[in-house]
């Protein structure tokens, strides 16, 4: 479908958001409930800098791909259906609700607190879903997608429940094949026997609202990586200047990280998903991709922590993976984005993915201020490489639709 059919389907429906050709602006409801997901962000690079080994990543990847999976869940949400209607606000803030209890109890979610964590986050995702396919009916077309939405995420919520009655490492496992239940099934359209499969181009989004949405959750990841460095930075007793080398370090690297995004891609990305004849599939890659790109970003924010609190540290093995791996994953996540985005993998991701990675035998012979310039080095020249390649590409672009205008 197209954004001018469900134009017509929103007229068969009053809660559909209306399709008029334009960008559908981000309301303040949602951006009301992102506040929600600031607090989550910050409790789970939190939770990992505590937890800073091998079982504290696992634990925080999982619950990590809960919060993403809430969030993405209810944009997809917001995107077909009008925030600014009663019923639509008033689901959106019972989401919050449940959000804030869930994001809440991220510290002991693997501990006491995970009855609280799993039915919060039932609540949420089963609950929502339901309620949509209340509202729409038997007959609405985007309806068939949600009743096999709903069944997905009530076999996932059968995982979540189940792992509050087991120990640790039995949890982690139940809890793994939950997110693996509600982030993969999208991948081959929430086919269920009896139900059928949705197709991406079943689900007409707007394009331009989709990619701001995760463009400000980016802002919401990169600014949880400033209040950290801040936090870090005011309790710090004496303001020396290891300190304030440290604090310019990891400033820079959060600035490299935010060019590398905002600065050469976010338009593009809204005009890709735009002009695509499958927008819905390109919104469905985009969410994807901004799960690992996001998760780069927090664990990049326990690195920087760890570098203003103990700069003139040596680097145990888990710092040295967390201060070159969070970069390394961010570039990653990036890369895959602007494939989608331009159809190509940047060179300048490539390049810094091995540069970081070569660091990591630098590691045992320098402290954490040192390595955190060095991840910082890397970060900022693959955004200026980027920086470059992106203004040569409008420039060819620019002369091309300059050739093509009548009389040259």
């Amino acid at each position: 479908m197209t954004d001018s059919s469900n134009a017509d389907a929103s007229d068969h429906h009053p809660l559909l958001r209306r399709r008029d050709g334009h960008h559908a602006r981000v309301t303040f409801e949602e951006l009301f409930f992102d506040l929600i997901y600031v607090f989550a962000v910050t409790q789970l690079s939190h939770e990992l800098l505590t937890n800073l080994n091998l079982t504290g990543v696992i634990e925080t990847l999982i619950l990590w791909f809960a919060v993403w999976l809430g969030w993405q869940y209810t944009c997809w949400v917001t995107n077909w259906f009008d925030p600014e209607t009663p019923r639509i606000r008033g689901l959106i803030f019972a989401v919050m609700l449940a959000g804030l209890l869930m994001a809440s109890a991220i510290p002991g979610a693997f501990g006491e607190r995970g009855w609280i964590f799993a039915l919060a986050y039932v609540a949420i995702q089963v609950g929502r879903t339901a309620y949509i396919v209340w509202e729409l009916g038997p007959d609405h077309p985007l309806a068939a997608n949600y009743r096999r939405m709903l069944g997905w995420v009530s076999i996932a919520a059968v995982f979540w429940i189940a792992g509050v009655f087991v120990e640790h490492e039995a949890r982690m496992v139940l809890w793994a094949v939950a997110v693996l239940c509600e982030y993969v099934s999208p991948m081959f359209g929430f086919a269920l026997p009896g139900f059928g499969r949705s197709k991406t181009r079943d689900w007409t989004i707007d394009g331009g609202h989709l990619a701001e949405r995760c463009q400000l959750f980016v802002i919401v990841a990169l600014g949880e990586t400033l209040l950290a460095t801040g936090a870090t930075m005011a309790r710090a007793e004496i303001w020396d200047l290891p300190i304030l080398s440290a604090l310019l370090a990891t400033f820079l690297g959060t600035l490299a990280m935010w060019w590398l995004y905002f600065g050469t891609s976010s338009k593009d990305a809204t005009d890709a998903i735009t002009h695509s004849d499958d927008p819905g599939r390109i919104g469905a890659y985009f969410h994807y991709v901004h799960a690992v790109l996001v998760g780069g970003i927090i664990a990049t924010a326990v690195g920087n922590d760890l570098v203003l609190a103990h700069p003139h540290d040596g680097l145990k093995v888990a710092y040295a993976l967390t201060l070159s791996g969070g970069p390394a994953i961010y570039l990653l996540g990036s890369a895959i984005y602007k494939k989608v985005v331009y159809g190509v993998l940047p060179p300048p991701h490539v390049a810094g993915v091995v540069a970081l990675l070569a660091l990591l035998p630098v590691a045992p012979f320098v402290d954490l201020l040192t390595m955190g310039w060095l991840t910082t080095i890397v970060m900022v020249a693959a955004a200026f490489w980027e920086g470059r390649l992106v203004r040569k590409r409008h420039e060819a672009d620019k002369r091309q639709a300059a050739q093509r205008e009548p009389g040259r």
